[in-house]
């Protein structure tokens, strides 16, 4: 038994503990909305076993649901709301209509409003915790409900407070409540609709995965990105370019996403990432440099100040554009070559030319995963270096 169905079982408890202490000391003070909220309580075991059957159907899956049944929980919550709602009608009825009854055993009476009180506010507090824990929204609203006869009894507390002075604040004590109560329970309505709806996840939630998959260094773009809720779990959808052609290695990609995803980003059930080649008109080679003003290719990789970017156009081998960039990492002490592997990746560098190979160092590992080659030149110059591949200024 999971711990979200451990603690709704234990709700119900819970609920049958409430009814027994409020009927007996409604029978014993003649209080009839202790009585009323007894019976309320009583209302609440069967929401609370309501929300443990949602709790277990919601896991199953079948081949009719093969998506699961997970929304059952939503459903479940706004079935809890709608009787929290009914709990805030119930108390404005008793608070407005009821008889006024002359009450006795008081004080025993306000010992065991007392006692309810602190029941109902640890376990909400508690089953709160662990619905946010498991993101289960049928749990919370169980939590958020049984939070309810907290308030409830509160009122009654005031009602038998206030029989000492002579002073009847039923009806004020009522509308308070009916405030919490509808703004609880309509937040829970809300919420579970908006699932049920298929209403898009949440802009902080979609924002990380974003980042997650864009961390990926062939991944040229995100085309699409969207995201559902489907009880406590969430479903996200991607749709990217990346720089290979190759399909095992975009299929183990997509992998390493969706691993990166469900480990950065709690109840994820399901990662779907659609992911198509780039079609690149024009290749960017990268070459290190000794100056910023000439065209001599550096010996160092990690260590050269400078960067030569070529853009060449794919179908006449023609380097249309040319640019330098400063390496800005000369100054760190280790690590060099990974963190000027890493850079060149952010400007989309295809193939990195060098003097000497770094197969089995760290930048070579950072351009593998990139799908950038790495060609070796014997040559001086960046314009000889390109001739020897065939681009011509």
């Amino acid at each position: 038994m999971e711990k979200g169905e451990k603690v709704a079982l234990f709700a119900i408890g819970i609920n049958l503990l409430l009814f027994g202490i409020k009927y007996i000391f409604s029978s014993l003070s003649g209080s009839m909305a202790l009585k009323a909220d007894a019976f309320h309580s009583l209302s609440d075991v069967v929401a609370s076993s309501t929300v443990f059957v949602g709790l277990i159907i919601a896991k199953r899956k079948t081949k009719s649901f093969p998506y699961g049944l997970y929304k059952v929980e939503n459903l479940v919550s706004c079935m809890v709301a709608l009787a929290i709602l009914y709990a805030g009608y119930e108390i404005v009825v008793q608070a407005t209509k009821g008889e006024t009854v002359q009450l006795q055993n008081i004080w025993i009476t306000i010992a065991s409003v007392l006692c309810i009180i602190v029941i109902t506010f640890g376990y909400s507090r508690y089953a709160t915790r662990v619905g946010i824990a498991i993101n289960s929204p049928s749990l919370i609203a169980d939590a958020k409900h049984i939070g309810v006869d907290m308030f409830a009894s509160a009122m009654v507390l005031i009602v038998l407070l206030s029989s000492f002075a002579g002073v009847n604040l039923d009806r004020i004590s009522a509308f308070i409540i009916v405030v919490i109560i509808a703004w609880s329970g309509g937040k829970i309505m809300i919420d579970g609709i908006r699932v049920l709806l298929d209403a898009s996840l949440d802009y902080k939630t979609l924002s990380i995965a974003e980042k997650l998959v864009l961390a990926e260094p062939q991944v040229m773009k995100v085309k699409h990105l969207m995201g559902r809720n489907s009880g406590r779990y969430k479903f996200i959808e991607a749709d990217i370019l990346l720089k290979t052609h190759d399909l095992d290695r975009a299929h183990f990609i997509a992998n390493r996403i969706e691993t990166n995803i469900k480990s950065q980003i709690k109840n994820v059930d399901r990662v779907l990432i659609h992911y198509e080649p780039s079609k690149k008109e024009n290749f960017i080679y990268a070459v290190p440099l000794q100056y910023a003003n000439q065209q001599r290719i550096s010996r160092h990789f990690g260590e050269a100040p400078y960067f030569g970017l070529i853009t060449v156009r794919i179908k006449d081998k023609k380097a249309i554009e040319q640019k330098v960039i400063a390496n800005p990492f000369t100054q760190v002490e280790h690590g060099k070559g990974i963190l000027v592997a890493e850079f060149l990746n952010k400007h989309l560098v295809d193939v990195v030319i060098t003097k000497q190979s770094f197969e089995g160092k760290g930048p070579y590992y950072v351009f593998s995963n990139a799908a950038v080659d790495n060609l070796i030149t014997q040559e001086e110059t960046v314009e000889k270096a390109l001739e020897r591949l065939g681009i011509f200024f």
